[in-house]
């Protein structure tokens, strides 16, 4: 990737156990309190927006008065995207809103600023209101600000639901809150979804090692989201941000593990790239397996890998996986810092509202999962699980049509000292099927190709 400029990260928030999520509060209203239950003993999730170094965020001055920032030059050591220029990399149709269709974000905490926030980022970059429902699960938990931990969720928060809205403005937003990140909060926030079948997507930006979890969780977990795939519900998850490993279940070290939920076989997995497009205009170029290995900062790698739990389900025979398990990612989208979103988060700059580059496979789950809900709309009714038909079009002549192929790079992250994978043409564990040319996918996904 050559040498890039270093940039301050936000290192008092996070630290290697940290994944990628961000919580988010409503935009009118109060948050509804549902009744969970007792929690049990278990692992702890983590969002996907804070792995390496720290959290996969830096703060930067706001837009000069043409409304661009200074990181979208073409000349800028390190690059950084506004939706305008995401959506016209990965060419999202201007149609397509999502109007009618509802995206489900499940976080932990809670976030008192996200309401001016989500707004903030609005008026910046000309999106209409967000339709923001905000339902905790048991009781809306008072946010603590030392806390590194709720923080860390509470940057994920915004930054899940800001790229939905940027991606998906006219869809409603349903963030449901765990009371915390243990599994066995999380799990309930999963049922609480599909049993009141909340919406037509579901996002999660957040993982730990599959492994790390009880068994019995996991099960439960599974049987979650045969509920979502019953009701025709698209699940995705981020496949994580330390390459082919995951944060230890006890401390800091790492393991040879892939993460769930992203590796449960009902579920899209999303895995990471480097985004070379235009800063200005948008226009796509290139792009490689996100890697900061070597980089000051080195906020992490794309997850990837296979499961030592799920055997390889049948859609992915086609791709010729060499593996009998379950492969992760099955998709993959821009997750590099250098080269990341922009948002507008508070508590990333100690309760002062600001402007923020965002990384991670965080910022890919909610930004597919939007995707999903352009493509229900466009079809008028629920896709459901889209693996099948992902690897399908894979298979077939549109491949290269609908997604961009990513060749080149690896997930072997140097912190972790595990052995990634190396990208190449199809499917691999470093990039899944690639990233989505949004327009022709969804065309394919609803027959009108």
């Amino acid at each position: 990737m050559g040498s890039r400029t270093v940039i301050r990260a936000l290192t008092a928030f996070g630290g290697l156990a940290a994944m990628a999520s961000l919580a988010a509060m409503p935009l009118g209203g109060t948050g509804r309190a549902v009744a969970a239950p007792p929690s049990a003993l278990g692992g702890r999730m983590v969002p996907a927006v804070a792995m390496g170094s720290g959290p996969l965020v830096h703060t930067i001055a706001g837009p000069n008065q043409s409304g661009l920032f200074s990181c979208q030059s073409p000349t800028a050591p390190v690059p950084c995207y506004g939706p305008a220029q995401i959506r016209r990399a990965y060419d999202v149709p201007g149609n397509l809103t999502g109007a009618g269709e509802t995206v489900v974000i499940i976080d932990a905490f809670r976030d008192l600023t996200l309401r001016g926030d989500v707004s903030k980022f609005n008026s910046t970059f000309g999106l209409p209101p967000t339709a923001l429902n905000v339902i905790c699960v048991g009781h809306c938990p008072t946010f603590d600000p030392t806390s590194r931990d709720q923080v860390g969720w509470t940057n994920e928060t915004s930054l899940d639901v800001e790229w939905v809205h940027a991606i998906a403005p006219g869809a409603t937003i349903d963030l449901v809150l765990a009371q915390s990140d243990d599994d066995a909060d999380i799990l309930s926030a999963q049922q609480y979804v599909v049993d009141h079948d909340l919406g037509d997507v579901l996002s999660q930006s957040f993982g730990e090692g599959e492994t790390c979890m009880l068994p019995a969780i996991r099960s439960a977990q599974h049987q979650a989201f045969v509920t979502a795939n019953r009701e025709g519900m698209t699940v995705f998850a981020a496949a994580g941000d330390s390459g082919a490993a995951q944060g230890g279940c006890t401390g800091y070290a790492f393991i040879d593990s892939v993460g769930t939920p992203a590796s449960d076989p009902l579920v899209t997995a999303v895995g990471g790239t480097h985004l070379n497009a235009n800063p200005t205009t948008g226009a796509y170029h290139s792009e490689t397996v996100w890697n900061n290995s070597g980089e000051n900062p080195d906020f992490g790698a794309g997850g990837g890998g296979f499961s030592t739990i799920y055997p390889r389900p049948s859609y992915q025979n086609a791709a010729h996986t060499g593996s009998s398990f379950r492969g992760v990612p099955d998709v993959t989208y821009n997750a590099d810092v250098y080269g990341g979103v922009i948002g507008v988060c508070s508590e990333c700059n100690f309760g002062q509202r600001t402007f923020a580059v965002f990384g991670g496979t965080s910022a890919g789950s909610p930004q597919w999962a939007a995707i999903a809900a352009l493509a229900d709309q466009a079809a008028g009714h629920r896709l459901g699980s889209l693996n099948p038909a992902l690897y399908a079009i894979a298979a077939g002549a549109h491949y290269h049509a609908a997604f961009h192929d990513i060749t080149t790079g690896n997930n072997s992250w140097d912190v972790s000292l595990f052995t990634g994978y190396q990208a190449g043409p199809g499917w691999d564990p470093a990039s899944g099927l690639g990233s989505p040319n949004v327009a022709r996918l969804i065309s394919l996904l609803t027959g009108r190709s």
